[in-house]
C-alpha cells in the first residue's frame, strides 16, 4: 500500500490536486489523443469524450482512490477497482497501455500545477498511480485468464440470428457464434462489448447487457437508440449503426462477457430495481432464478416513461410470474394501467423481507434515489449493488 512518506504528501496535496483534476484530465486526454489518435478512433467512446463524461469519471476514480489510500491505510478499494477492471477487460485494455497513460497524465499534472509539483509531490502521486495501475493490471489479467483469452484479445465473430423491434427506439438482437463453437459462459447480470466499423473507418465499442439466462446457447442484447444530436456530439453512433444497418445474417465483433454486477449464488430475498434500458441485466437474473428454482422472495421494481417505452415489458412480467414468491411493480410517468403505478418509483409501501439483497441498474438519479430509499428502510449499504451504463460517474458526484 501507499508508503508512509507518500501518504503524508498525498494527504497534504489532495485538496489542490482534487480541485485541478478537471483541468488535468481534460489536458491529459488532449495530449493522449494527439499522440495516439488510434485510441480515440478504436478504443475510447467518442460520444463520452465529446460530452466530457469520461474525464469526469477518470477524475472521480483517481480522487476516490487517493482518498481511500490516505483514509484507510493498508487496504484498497477493491469494489471500485473490480468495476473498472471489468470494463477495461471488455475493451481489451493491456498492460502495455498503462505506461502510455502515465506519461501523458503526469505531463498534464505538471503543466496544470506548475511549480507546485515538486519532486516529492511527483514521487508521491506517481506511487498512487502505479498502485492503482498495477492493481488493475493484475485483476484484468486474471479476468482474461478466466475467459481463456490472451490479454487484450477478447474479440470473437458472432452472427445475428434475428432481431425484434421492442419499442420505437429499442431492438433486441439474438446472436450465435459464427464459428459454431460453444458460447462462453457468463454470470447473470454481465455484459459484452460490441465493436462496429463506422462510415469513417473508426471501430467504436459499446457495452450491452446480456438479457438471457447463462445456459442459453443464444445470446440476446437489447440496444436502445440514443439520440446524439441533443448533446451536440456523436453520442449514440454505435446504437444508430446497429439499428439502421444490422440485420439477420450479419456478423458482429463481440467480446467475452464481463461485469461485476452479478447475481450471487444466494438464497436471500432479492430486490431487482431498474429504469429504462436498465431492465436488461435484471431479465438475465430473473431467467436464471426461474431456471434454478429460487424460492426466496423476489421484488421486481421498474420505472419508465410509459408502458410503450418499457422494453421487454411482457418478458419482464412473465419471468417474474415463473418464480415461487415474486412480485413485479412497475411505475410509469404516463399511461399506467390499473395494475401499474403512476409517477416515480417509491418504495415507501413496498414490503422488504429481512436480509434483502438489492441490485440496481438505470440512470444515476434513479439509482441514487432507490439507494437512499433502501438505506432509509434499513438495507445495509453492503447489500446494495449497482451497474452504470457508460462511464461510472457515481464517484464523480455527477447525476
Amino acid at each position: 500500500m501507499l508508503s508512509e512518506k507518500s501518504t503524508a504528501t498525498v494527504r497534504a496535496t489532495l485538496p489542490a490536486v482534487g480541485a485541478a483534476l478537471g483541468d488535468i484530465t481534460d489536458l491529459f486526454y488532449r495530449k493522449l489523443f494527439a499522440a495516439h489518435p488510434e485510441l480515440l478512433r478504436d478504443l475510447f467512446n467518442r460520444g463520452n469524450q465529446a460530452a466530457g463524461l469520461q474525464k469526469q469519471a477518470l477524475a472521480g476514480s483517481v480522487a476516490a482512490f487517493a482518498t481511500y489510500l490516505v483514509e484507510h491505510p493498508g487496504t484498497r478499494p477493491d469494489v471500485m477497482l473490480e468495476r473498472i477492471a471489468h470494463k477495461h477487460a471488455s475493451l481489451g485494455v493491456t498492460r502495455a497501455q498503462y505506461p502510455i497513460v502515465h506519461r501523458h497524465l503526469f505531463a498534464a499534472v505538471a503543466e496544470v500545477l506548475g511549480d507546485a509539483v515538486t519532486p516529492e509531490v511527483a514521487e508521491a502521486w506517481d506511487e498512487v498511480y502505479w498502485l492503482m495501475a498495477n492493481a488493475l493490471i493484475t485483476i484484468e489479467e486474471r479476468l482474461y485468464a478466466a475467459q481463456q483469452v490472451a490479454a487484450g484479445d477478447v474479440w470473437r465473430t458472432w452472427q445475428v440470428l434475428d432481431r425484434t423491434e421492442e419499442t420505437a427506439d429499442c431492438a433486441t438482437f439474438r446472436l450465435v457464434p459464427a464459428d459454431g463453437a460453444p458460447a462462453p459462459a457468463f454470470r447473470p447480470g454481465q455484459y459484452v462489448s460490441v465493436q462496429v466499423e463506422l462510415a469513417d473507418g473508426a471501430r467504436q465499442i459499446r457495452q450491452y447487457s446480456l438479457s438471457c439466462a447463462p445456459g442459453s446457447p443464444v445470446r440476446t442484447i437489447t440496444v436502445k437508440r440514443v439520440d446524439g444530436t441533443a448533446g451536440g456530439g456523436p453520442d449514440g453512433e454505435v446504437s444508430h449503426h446497429l439499428h439502421e444497418r444490422v440485420r439477420p445474417g450479419d456478423t458482429l465483433r463481440v467480446s467475452a462477457p464481463y461485469g461485476d454486477l452479478v447475481l450471487a449464488d444466494t438464497s436471500a430475498p432479492l430486490l431487482l430495481a431498474s429504469a429504462g434500458i436498465g431492465c436488461t441485466p435484471m431479465l438475465s437474473m430473473l431467467d436464471h432464478l426461474a431456471g434454478t428454482g429460487h424460492r426466496a422472495p423476489v421484488t421486481v421494481i421498474h420505472g419508465d416513461r410509459s408502458p410503450a417505452d418499457h422494453a421487454l415489458r411482457g418478458e419482464h412480467r412473465a419471468l417474474t410470474r415463473k418464480l415461487a414468491d415474486a412480485e413485479a411493480l412497475f411505475w410509469y410517468e404516463e399511461g399506467a394501467s390499473e395494475e401499474d403505478r403512476t409517477g416515480l418509483v417509491d418504495l415507501t409501501a413496498v414490503p422488504l423481507a429481512p436480509g434483502t439483497r438489492a441490485y440496481l441498474c438505470g440512470p444515476l438519479p434513479f439509482m441514487r434515489a432507490v439507494r437512499e430509499q433502501l438505506l432509509a428502510r434499513g438495507v445495509p449499504a453492503a447489500h446494495i449493488h449497482y451497474e452504470v451504463f457508460g462511464p461510472d460517474l457515481w464517484l464523480a458526484g455527477t447525476s
